[in-house]
């Protein structure tokens, strides 16, 4: 395979694209990224996690505001760079609001993915790692959750746009014999990088768990919601597989070493830790490693969420010499080093500076 050297990464500006951003710079790959900034924060033509990225590395990036479902200016951008590979990320991404807008996620999701493959298969690029979910497995039948597991009997419509984008997958490499595609299934992100100047900023009220945690820790929420007390689990709340957003990044470099290496038409790996956690459990290990009390009430289950789900991962570690390394304190500890260094994150006046000046904000 030929060596790839610029890589072109949708939703680059996101929480986990510009934690991908960052390993992609540090394994010396040069980076061309889009976003539109509907789940991250930026101006016309700078995105506020990326100029903090490049404080970090000391390198370049390219960066457009560009949404893929503009068709003409995706393609506008392929015809002025060169890309050997693709890292997906573009995405509206919270289970919750998929339930409740689900024309805009079908939209969003599976009419920007096609745009993107028809753009790279007339420009001649043919390698993609696709940013997919364990959603698309659905309720699991038994766990840990290996990649033949049946997949498609979703609960959600965020984890059915996932699915669905599978599929199409599936058929273009059937279609089409120069496809080279990596589907990563993640599991749970969270955490930031050690730095603290980059991490997760929600741009909606439908939240993550963690960053959820931390607003009521620093008082700006009165307490955390848990929906669901009742599950068949040893607590009686929901249980997960937690992955660091650093280990998923790496975990998107390993991919790109594989396409690189062999020829794999469409492969899927589990990203995650392989340890499932509850709500309560994380909970508790915030309030150890932070010192704060997160007050919190029981409330009914959301409709679409599912009891129990964690990964085998074995799979990533033998084919792709990928493993997670971090545990569930250092996902606590380091998110919680960026919300306190930025407490009105990408907003906040930037007392993280690594060189006195202000940044975006």
């Amino acid at each position: 395979m030929s060596d790839i050297k610029t890589v072109f990464v949708t939703g680059g500006a996101g929480y986990i694209g510009s934690h991908c951003v960052l390993s992609l710079l540090e394994a010396g790959y040069d980076v061309v990224a889009i976003d539109n900034f509907a789940n991250s924060v930026g101006k016309e033509q700078t995105a506020a996690s990326l100029d903090r990225v490049r404080r970090i590395t000391g390198k370049d990036i390219t960066f457009y505001k560009c949404d893929l479902l503009d068709i003409q200016q995706l393609d506008g951008i392929f015809d002025k760079h060169t890309f050997d590979c693709v890292i997906h990320f573009a995405a509206v991404k919270s289970v919750g609001e998929s339930m409740k807008q689900p024309l805009m996620y079908y939209k969003n999701n599976i009419i920007g993915a096609m745009n993107l493959l028809e753009v790279m298969a007339s420009h001649g690029c043919y390698q993609l790692v696709f940013s997919s979910s364990c959603t698309v497995y659905g309720n699991p039948s038994s766990l840990p959750i290996t990649e033949s597991h049946p997949i498609g009997n979703v609960t959600n419509v965020y984890g059915r746009t996932k699915y669905f984008i599978e599929e199409i997958l599936r058929d273009v490499v059937n279609s089409e014999q120069r496809w080279n595609i990596v589907s990563l299934r993640y599991f749970n992100p969270v955490g930031t990088h050690s730095s603290g100047l980059i991490g997760e900023d929600p741009t909606t009220n439908f939240s993550n768990l963690m960053p959820y945690i931390a607003q009521v820790a620093l008082g700006k929420k009165p307490k955390l919601s848990i929906y669901g007390g009742d599950y068949a689990t040893p607590d009686g709340t929901g249980i997960r597989d937690y992955v660091h957003v650093m280990d998923l990044a790496e975990g998107h470099v390993a991919a790109l070493k594989k396409l690189q290496s062999k020829h794999v038409h469409l492969q899927v790996y589990n990203l995650g830790s392989g340890q499932g956690t509850s709500v309560l459990e994380f909970v508790k290990t915030f309030e150890k490693v932070t010192g704060v009390k997160i007050p919190y009430t029981i409330e009914a289950r959301r409709y679409g969420d599912i009891e129990s789900m964690y990964a085998n991962c074995d799979f990533a570690k033998v084919d792709l010499g990928w493993t997670a390394k971090f545990s569930l304190e250092d996902m606590c500890k380091d998110f919680w080093k960026w919300q306190t260094m930025n407490p009105n994150g990408y907003k906040s006046n930037d007392t993280a500076s690594m060189n006195g000046k202000t940044d975006i904000h």
